[in-house]
C-alpha cells in the first residue's frame, strides 16, 4: 500500500473518530456561557476544538463555544445547568451530555448530575470537606471519579448506586435517590426512553427515522431534535402510551415496541397543582365537568367510550376517578364524557395566575391601506405581530421558558412590549430578534425588512424624453442581495454597527485564516467588501478594519425587489391570523395573490384554487361536475372580493381539465392564455416531491366558503391552524382511519376553524423562510370546524412528477 493511501485512510479514520466525539455534546447555536473559568484556543473545527475540551489541563471542561467565522475555541467549566447563558452572534455551544444528565445508568459510576441530597432530605457534605467526616474519597486522591463540590456520586462502584458524606455528624454517609437513565427500561410512557430496541411487539423491523421509505412521515430528525430520533430506534415523539416506530412492512405503517418498564420509581415529578399553569400538565386537582357541563367519564371504564388512556398506560398521569387531565400533551386537561354522543372535551380549570383566559378579538374590518410589516432603524419601537425568524423558525414566546432559558422577559423589560412571542429588540440589538423554539438555535433575526425611507411629497421633475439620437446611460445595479446574500458583489464596506470592513486578504488587525481570497475563491473576497462567503442566514458581514474587541460584525445589505416569476411571496405580508373559512378572519386585500374563485360560465362562484404557474391552476377534482366541457367553468384573478369589482380583476377561460391520477382529488386546470404577474397575481410555490409537513407545523388555508355566521361574508378569510401527522389524525377518536397516505390533516382537533363549503379546491399553503409553499388542495372533511374532525387535504407533494410531466406535455 502506498503511503500517500495509508496517510489518506488514517485521516479518514481520525475523522470518523472526531465526528463521533460531537456525539457526546448538546449543540445550541447563538449561546455564550457568561462567568465559569475558560480558556481560548485557535482550531480548525469543531472537531478540533472538541479534543481541546477533553484534553483540557486548567480545570475540568464541561463544555466548549467555537466560532466558525474567527475559529476561535473556548473551553469551559460550566454549562447551561450552572452558569447563565447569553445571546451571541455566531458562537455554537456544546455541552458534555454527561454533564446536563440528571439520571445513572447501570449503578451510576459515570453519574455526574448535580444532586446534593440524600434519599432522604440531608444534605451532603463537599468531598473537598473534613467536617463533619473524614472522607476516604477525596478529589486529590481520586481525581478522575468526579468528586466535585458536594454532589452525589459513586467513586466506590456502589452496587446501590450514588451516595455522598453527609452533613449529619451521627450519619456518615447514605444514598441519593437518582433516578436510572431511560437506556434499557421505561418509566411512564417512555417519553425519555432513549435505549436501541429497534422492532416492535411483533417482531417487524423499525424503519429508520431519517428515510421516508416505506412510510413517509412528519418526525424527522431535524425538525424534533430533542426527541433524539436516532438511526430506527423506537421512541415516543408524540405521548403515546409507550415507545413505538415506524415498521419497514408496507402493510404495517407503525406498531407499539415492547420496552421493559424500570424496576426503580419514576422520576420525581414537580408538585401536582389544583390550578391551570401553562398547558395542565400538572393538574391535579377534582373538577370533573367539561365547558359544555358534561360529566367526565371514569378512566378506567370503557363505557361509554371505548379508549387506552387508562391508568396502566400513562402511570405517571394521575389519572383518578374522573378528574380532568393531561396525559398527552394537549393544549389543556380534558376527559371523556358520559355523553354517548360526545367522545371528549377539554375542561374549563381556574388559572394558576386568577387571570381569566385570554380571548383575541380579531376585527372583521380590515383597512385596505394596510401595510406589510417593516421597522425603523434598528427596531427598537417595532411592535407588529411577526413570530418567525430569518431561517423561517417560530419564535419561542418571550413568558416561557423553554426550549431556551434566558432573561429576557416581560417583567425584566416592561418597556419593551415583549408580547407573546412577537418579534422585538429589548437590547437594542441590529434589528427585530426572538428566541426560537428550535432547541438547537438559541436565538435569530426576525424575518423582516426596514421601513423604505420616506421621499419628499414634491413630485420629481419631469424627464426629458430620450430621443433614438441621444445617447442612454447604462443603468446601474442596485447594491442589493438576494436570500441570503452569498452571491451578493456589491460594494459596501461599512458595517450596521458602522465599523469600517477589513480586507479579506489581510491578516491585521484581525487573522482569520479561514476566510481569504484563497480559501474561498468563487466568494468574491475581492478588497474588503461586504460578503457572505459561509452562508450566514442574517446576512453579507465582515471583520472590521480597527483592533477593537469586536472582530466581525453585519452589514446592512437592502434585499433586491423580487423578480417578476418569484413564487410565493406576496408583495403584502398575509394578516396570517390564527383565531376562531369558519372562524378564521378577513386577510388583508391581495396578500395570498394565488388564490383563485373557480366559476360557472354564469359567473358564480362555488370553488378555489391555487395559481402554480402563469396558465395552470390546481384545484380539487370532486369540483368538476362537468369536467367534460372545460368552457363551462371560468377563474377569477386578482380579487379579494367575491363579488370580484376591483380593478385589479383577471379573469380566463378554463381549456382543458387533467384530473389526478388514481382517482385522487386534484385536478388541473389550463388557463385559455397566461396571466399577468401582477402583486395581486402571483404562484404559489410547489413542494419538493414526497414532503411531507411535520407534525404541528403552522399552516394557513383561504378561501370564500360559508362562515356559518362567523362573519366576513362576501371577502376572502383566512385561517391559521396545524397541520397533524396521519398517525395521530388516523385514531379512532378522530378520523378512524379515513387518510390516505396521499392526504394530509389540518386543524384545531376542538374545532372553531376550518375550511368548509365552497373552500373546495383551495389552498393549503406553509411558509418556508420567507416564502408559502402550497402542501394541500381543500379535499374533504365530517362537517365544518367539528371538534376532532379536523380537515383533509390532498397532499400535493405526493403528485409533483404527475403535474411537472402534464405541463411538458400540455404547454
Amino acid at each position: 500500500m502506498r503511503a500517500s493511501t495509508i496517510v489518506l485512510l488514517l485521516s479518514l479514520v481520525l475523522y470518523s473518530v472526531e465526528g463521533q466525539k460531537l456525539d457526546e455534546y448538546v449543540k445550541t447555536e447563538g449561546a455564550w456561557i457568561f462567568g465559569v473559568s475558560k480558556y481560548f484556543y485557535v482550531t480548525d473545527n469543531e472537531e478540533t476544538c472538541a479534543l481541546k475540551c477533553e484534553a483540557e489541563p486548567k480545570f475540568l471542561c464541561r463544555s466548549f463555544i467555537y466560532s466558525p467565522k474567527t475559529q476561535q475555541c473556548v473551553t469551559l467549566s460550566g454549562n447551561s445547568k450552572t452558569a447563565s447563558l447569553l445571546r451571541s452572534s455566531n458562537s455554537v455551544l456544546y455541552e458534555k451530555r454527561i454533564y446536563l444528565l440528571e439520571c445513572k445508568k447501570g449503578i451510576g459510576t459515570d453519574y455526574r448530575g448535580t444532586e446534593s441530597k440524600t434519599a432522604t432530605g440531608i444534605l451532603c457534605q463537599a468531598w473537598s470537606s473534613t467536617y463533619p467526616h473524614v472522607p476516604n474519597f477525596t478529589p486529590e486522591t481520586f481525581p478522575d471519579r468526579g468528586l466535585e463540590s458536594n454532589y452525589c456520586r459513586n467513586p466506590d462502584g456502589d452496587s446501590e448506586g450514588p451516595w455522598c458524606y453527609t452533613t449529619d455528624s451521627s450519619m456518615r454517609f447514605a444514598y441519593c435517590n437518582i433516578q436510572e437513565c431511560e437506556e434499557d427500561c421505561m418509566h411512564c410512557n417512555g417519553k425519555n426512553y432513549r435505549g436501541k430496541i429497534s422492532k416492535t411487539e411483533s417482531g417487524l423491523d423499525c424503519q429508520s427515522w431519517e428515510v421516508q421509505t416505506p412510510h413517509t412521515h412528519g418526525y424527522r430528525p431535524s425538525i424534533f431534535p430533542e426527541k433524539d430520533l436516532k438511526m430506527n430506534y423506537c421512541r415516543n415523539p408524540d405521548g403515546e402510551p409507550q415507545p413505538w416506530c415506524f415498521t419497514t412492512s408496507p402493510s404495517k405503517r407503525w406498531e407499539f415496541c415492547s420496552i421493559p418498564r424500570c424496576s426503580t420509581g419514576p422520576p420525581t415529578s414537580n408538585p401536582g397543582l389544583e390550578c391551570l399553569s401553562g398547558n395542565g400538565e400538572s393538574y391535579v386537582g377534582k373538577i370533573a365537568m367539561t365547558v359544555s357541563g358534561k360529566v367526565c367519564q371514569a378512566w378506567s371504564s370503557q363505557t361509554p367510550h371505548k379508549h387506552h388512556r387508562i391508568p396502566d398506560n400513562y402511570p405517571c398521569k394521575n389519572l383518578d376517578v374522573n378528574y380532568c387531565r393531561n396525559p398527552d400533551e394537549e393544549k389543556m386537561p380534558w376527559c371523556y364524557t358520559t355523553d354517548n354522543n360526545t367522545r371528549w372535551e377539554y375542561c374549563q380549570i381556574p388559572s394558576c395566575s386568577g387571570a381569566a383566559p385570554e380571548v383575541e378579538f380579531l376585527s372583521e374590518q380590515v383597512s385596505s391601506s394596510a401595510e406589510p410589516e417593516c421597522y425603523v432603524d434598528s427596531g427598537t419601537t417595532y411592535r407588529g405581530t411577526a413570530s418567525m425568524t430569518i431561517s423561517g423558525k417560530t419564535c419561542q414566546a418571550w413568558n416561557s421558558r423553554t426550549p431556551h432559558n434566558h432573561a429576557k422577559t416581560p417583567e425584566n423589560h416592561p418597556l419593551a412590549d415583549l408580547t407573546r412571542n412577537y418579534c422585538r429588540n429589548p437590547d437594542n440589538d441590529i434589528s427585530p430578534w426572538c428566541y426560537t423554539t428550535d432547541p438547537r438555535v438559541r436565538w435569530e433575526y426576525c424575518n423582516l425588512q426596514k421601513c423604505p425611507i420616506p421621499t419628499d411629497s414634491e413630485p420629481p421633475p419631469a424627464k426629458k424624453p430620450e430621443t433614438s439620437s441621444s445617447p442612454v446611460k447604462p443603468e446601474l445595479k442596485p447594491d442589493c442581495m438576494v436570500g441570503k446574500g452569498e452571491s451578493y458583489r456589491g460594494t459596501k464596506s461599512t458595517t450596521v454597527k458602522g465599523y469600517t470592513c477589513q480586507a479579506w486578504s489581510s491578516q491585521t488587525p484581525h487573522p482569520h485564516s479561514s476566510f481569504t481570497p484563497m480559501t474561498h475563491p468563487n466568494a468574491g473576497l475581492e478588497n474588503n467588501y461586504c460578503r457572505n462567503p459561509d452562508g450566514d442566514i442574517n446576512g453579507p458581514w465582515c471583520f472590521i478594519s480597527t483592533p477593537d474587541s469586536v472582530e466581525w460584525d453585519y452589514c446592512d445589505i437592502p434585499k433586491c425587489a423580487p423578480t417578476e416569476m418569484e413564487c410565493g411571496k406576496p408583495k403584502r405580508t398575509p394578516r396570517k391570523c390564527s383565531g376562531r373559512i369558519v372562524g378564521g378572519c378577513v386577510s388583508y386585500p391581495h396578500s395570498w395573490p394565488w388564490q383563485i374563485s373557480l366559476r360557472t360560465s354564469f359567473d358564480v362562484h362555488f370553488c378555489g384554487g391555487t395559481l402554480i404557474a402563469p396558465q395552470w391552476v390546481l384545484t380539487a377534482d370532486h369540483c368538476l361536475t362537468r369536467s367534460d366541457r372545460p368552457s363551462f367553468y371560468k377563474v377569477y384573478l386578482g380579487i379579494h372580493r367575491e363579488a370580484a369589482t376591483e380593478a385589479t380583476k383577471q379573469v380566463r377561460q378554463v381549456v382543458k381539465i387533467f384530473k389526478g391520477p388514481n382517482r385522487a382529488d386534484i385536478a388541473l386546470l389550463k388557463l385559455s392564455s397566461p396571466v399577468l404577474i401582477t402583486d395581486e397575481v402571483l404562484p404559489a410555490c410547489l413542494p419538493s416531491e414526497d414532503y411531507v409537513v411535520p407534525d404541528r407545523s403552522p399552516c394557513h388555508v383561504t378561501g370564500w366558503g360559508d362562515t356559518h355566521g362567523t362573519g366576513g361574508d362576501g371577502l376572502l378569510k383566512e385561517a391559521g391552524f396545524p397541520v397533524i401527522e396521519s398517525k395521530v389524525c388516523n385514531r379512532p377518536e378522530f378520523l378512524s382511519g379515513r387518510v390516505k397516505s396521499t392526504e394530509l390533516c389540518a386543524g384545531n382537533i376542538h374545532g372553531g376553524t376550518d375550511s368548509c363549503q365552497g373552500d373546495s379546491g383551495g389552498p393549503l399553503v406553509c411558509s418556508d423562510g420567507n416564502q408559502y409553499i402550497l402542501q394541500g388542495v381543500t379535499s374533504w372533511g365530517l362537517g365544518c370546524a367539528q371538534p376532532m374532525k379536523p380537515g383533509v387535504y390532498v397532499r400535493v407533494s405526493k403528485f409533483i412528477s404527475w403535474l411537472e410531466e402534464t405541463i411538458k406535455e400540455n404547454s
